[in-house]
């Protein structure tokens, strides 16, 4: 589990996250397609083009910083988007794909207030999560076999 420091780094980038957290996920979807362009067949590419797909994922890393100290919380939401990852064969694999280019599309949006403290504190808590969804997805895919 995460330290009460990282904790407190990631609850105090709520509000940029309300700011500025379309604009991540939508560098972060460009960036990786140009970089990883095998797993843009794991997304829905409707999604993608109207905008909801940024909005989406920008409302669940808010959610998750919101509730980092209570990971319960969000469950039910992790849950909705493993059947959906799982869905679309999203494997454990794909995992550190998506979290070097979130990663980097928050220093990208961010520039210098993305300080290396909070980079590693998000970096930290994006390991969890996704420890979080692949356990969560795995469940799921067992259940189908």
């Amino acid at each position: 589990m995460l330290d009460q420091k990282t904790i407190d780094i990631i609850k105090s980038t709520v509000p940029v996250l309300k700011t500025h957290g379309v604009e991540i996920t939508t560098t972060f979807y460009k960036n990786m397609f140009e970089q990883n362009p095998e797993v843009k067949s794991l997304f829905n590419m409707d999604r993608q083009a109207s905008g909801e797909q940024q909005k989406a994922l920008a409302m669940s890393i808010l959610a998750a910083a919101q509730n980092i100290d209570n990971l319960s919380a969000i469950m039910p939401v992790v849950n909705k988007i493993g059947v959906m990852h799982c869905n679309s064969n999203v494997m454990p694999e794909h995992y550190p794909i998506v979290g070097k280019h979130l990663l980097g599309a928050i220093k990208e949006v961010l520039g210098d207030a993305a300080t290396d403290e909070i980079i590693d504190a998000w970096a930290k808590t994006y390991e969890v999560l996704a420890e979080v969804f692949i356990g969560a997805e795995k469940d799921i895919y067992s259940s189908r076999n």
